[in-house]
């Protein structure tokens, strides 16, 4: 029996006067890898972002297990520890270690002893593959590094679902690859993801649901095996013939 984890009702975002989100109705369900495609400025990001309150929306509701959205900084902040993310630019403390990078979240927020927190940081790294990284600072790191160290800091936290977004479009393609092989072993893991991605091979072998977005609406959903060999709209068919190999 699947459990709604993250619910999303008629959600609507402007910014001035372009409607950027029209109408947004979405349910990812624990344990669940939901990725979301589309075109460049269709929403995805601003969509990703309203889930832990980087952007306020407009119009209708959005419940984290079964709790709306706060608006108060105390609320924010417990959001933030139960809803990681992991953004495009990587977002470390350039001044930190890695290691401080990754114990900060849980020494502060979570309130987690640091020897505690320290060995769980370690672990972590050692997972995403950069455990002899632990006392370097980021800019020693490359952006394969960075990126993989974003994901254990996110982890640390123990958050309810982690969102992507767009975490290898700044990368190489080795580093692309390093990192969503630790994102394919996050889902399988059973881990809750909402990930804003082009990489089709990603959501091909790792996702649930393929959600594409288009002129802040949801034009289609299915299963990626569905979504990607019979796509029910010619805008999701153009789609796919431009960005999948013939």
């Amino acid at each position: 029996m699947s459990e709604p984890l993250v619910v999303l009702r008629g959600v609507t975002k402007s910014f001035g006067e372009q409607q950027v989100l029209r109408g947004i109705d979405l349910t990812i369900d624990r344990g669940e890898v939901v990725v979301l495609l589309g075109p460049s400025g269709s929403g995805k990001s601003t969509l990703c972002r309203t889930i832990n309150g980087l952007e306020s929306i407009d119009g209708g509701t959005i419940t984290i297990d079964g709790e709306p959205l706060p608006t108060d900084g105390a609320g924010l902040a417990r959001l933030r520890a139960d809803v990681g993310m992991v953004f495009q630019s990587f977002n470390l403390f350039t001044h930190r270690t890695i290691l401080d990078n990754v114990t900060l979240g849980p020494i502060r927020v979570r309130r987690l002893p640091q020897a505690a927190a320290e060995r769980t940081a370690r672990e972590l790294l050692e997972r995403v593959g950069v455990g002899d990284q632990a006392s370097k600072f980021p800019p020693q790191l490359s952006g394969g590094q960075q990126q993989r160290v974003a994901i254990a800091r996110a982890l640390a936290m123990d958050p309810k679902i982690i969102l992507f977004d767009e975490p290898t479009s700044a990368l190489d393609p080795e580093a692309i690859t390093d990192v969503l092989d630790v994102m394919i072993e996050l889902a399988r893991d059973g881990r809750t993801m909402l990930v804003v991605t082009h990489e089709m091979g990603f959501a091909r072998q790792a996702a649930h649901e393929v959600v594409f977005l288009a002129d802040g609406q949801i034009i289609e959903q299915a299963p990626p095996e569905e979504f990607f060999t019979r796509p029910r709209t010619e805008r999701v068919a153009d789609f796919l013939a431009k960005i999948l190999p013939a």
